[in-house]
C-alpha cells in the first residue's frame, strides 16, 4: 500500500508485548489506542498506568487510551496484532468490522493445530488488509526501560515497510526490513521450541559446551524445517532467527526459557504453566512442529527431545543422553 501515513495505531492484545509497543509508539508520538477483551484489566490499566506482574516497575505512558470495545480500534491507520496464537481466529472475526487498512502480526505461533502462519491466515480472512509480520530478538521488559533493541519487519510492500520502520524506529529501537514474510515468522515460532531446550540445560546446570552445541544444532534443525516451507536459508542467520535464538535461549525473562529451566529442575509441564501469568507459545509449538515433521520426513531429533520431556515420557537428563548417543553424521545432512 504506497503512501501509507501512519498517525493513529490500534494494539490488539493488551498483554506485555502490546502494553510494551503501545507505550514506544506513544514515546513516538502516535495516537494509540489498546484493545483488551478483559474489562477489568482495562479498568486498572487506565487508573493504574502498570501491570507489574508482566512488565514490574513500568509505568505506562499517560497518553494511551485503553479500552474493551474493539469500535474504538476502527479506521486506525495501522493495526497491531499481539495476542496469543490460539486467539487469534476469535479476535480476527471481530476485526473483520473495523476497516483494517494494515496489520502487523507480532505472534510467534501458529495458528489452530498444524503449521499454520498468521499471515496466511490473516490474508485469508482479511482479504482486504496488507498483512506485515514483526519479530526479533525484543524481550518486552527490556524494551521498557529502553535497552537498545533490533527487530526486523517483512513484507510485500516496501513503501509500506519503510514507513513502519518510520513509525517504529528511535534512539533505542531499530526497525530492519525484508521480504521473507515465511522465513521471519517460521523463525519466531521455532525459536520458542529451541528456548525450551536451552532452559532444559540450564536446569539440568549443563556447561555451555552443551548449550552452544544444542543452539547451533537447533538452529540447523529449524532451517532445514523452515526452508521446507520455503523460508529463505539467510533469515534464520539474521534478528529473527539467530538473533532471537540467542536472547530467547539466555534471558532470565524469557518465559520459554524458564518452561525448560523448570522441566530441567524435575517440575511437571502442568506445575510450571499453573504458576505463570503469561504464555509460553513454544510448549504448544513443539508438538504441532514434531507432529509436521514426522509427517514430511524431516528429521528434527531436538524438537522430538523437546516434547518427549514435556510429556513426561523421558527424564531431561536421558533426553540430552539419548541425543547424543544418536546415529554418528556429517554435519550438514539433509
Amino acid at each position: 500500500m504506497a503512501g501509507l501515513q501512519v498517525r493513529s495505531i490500534g494494539i490488539i492484545g493488551g498483554g506485555a508485548w502490546g502494553l510494551t509497543l503501545a507505550n514506544l509508539l506513544t514515546d513516538n508520538g502516535f495516537q494509540v489506542v489498546v484493545w483488551d477483551r478483559n474489562g477489568e484489566r482495562i479498568k486498572k490499566l487506565r487508573i493504574l498506568r502498570r501491570d507489574d506482574r508482566r512488565l514490574p516497575g513500568i509505568r505506562l505512558n499517560n497518553e494511551i487510551d485503553f479500552t474493551n470495545d474493539l469500535n474504538l480500534l476502527k479506521d486506525k491507520d495501522l493495526h497491531i496484532l499481539a495476542v496469543k496464537s490460539e486467539a487469534v481466529p476469535d479476535v480476527v472475526k471481530m476485526l473483520k468490522g473495523i476497516n483494517v487498512k494494515v496489520i502487523i502480526s507480532t505472534i510467534k505461533g501458529f495458528v489452530g493445530d498444524g503449521v499454520n502462519l498468521v499471515s496466511s491466515y490473516l490474508k485469508e480472512t482479511l482479504p482486504k488488509s496488507e498483512v506485515i509480520v514483526l519479530s526479533g530478538p525484543s524481550i518486552a521488559l527490556e524494551v521498557c526501560n529502553k535497552k537498545p533493541t533490533s527487530v526486523v519487519v517483512a513484507g510485500d510492500n516496501e513503501d509500506t515497510l519503510i514507513e513502519i520502520q518510520r513509525v517504529f524506529s528511535n534512539g533505542y529501537f531499530r526497525v530492519y526490513r525484508q521480504d521473507d514474510v515465511i522465513g521471519v515468522e517460521m523463525c519466531g515460532a521455532l525459536k520458542n521450541v529451541l528456548a525450551i531446550a536451552s532452559g532444559i540445560c540450564d536446569g539440568l546446570g549443563l556447561g555451555e559446551n552443551s548449550k552452544g552445541a544444542l543452539l547451533t544444532r537447533g538452529l540447523y534443525e529449524m532451517m532445514r524445517f523452515g526452508m521446507s516451507f520455503g523460508a529463505k536459508r539467510e533469515t534464520f542467520f539474521g534478528l529473527a532467527g539467530i538473533g532471537d535464538i540467542i536472547t530467547t535461549s539466555f534471558s532470565k525473562n524469557s518465559r520459554n526459557r524458564y518452561v525448560g529451566e523448570m522441566l530441567g529442575k524435575g517440575e511437571t509441564i502442568q506445575e510450571i504453566l499453573s504458576k505463570m501469568v503469561m504464555v509460553a507459545e513454544g510448549v504448544r509449538t513443539a508438538f504441532i512442529v514434531r507432529d509436521e515433521a514426522d509427517r514430511m520426513g524431516i528429521d528434527m531429533p531436538i524438537t522430538k527431545a523437546v516434547c518427549e520431556v514435556i510429556e513426561g515420557k523421558v527424564s531431561p537428563y536421558d533426553a540430552i543422553e539419548k541425543l547424543m548417543r544418536r546415529e554418528l553424521k556429517r554435519e550438514f545432512y539433509v
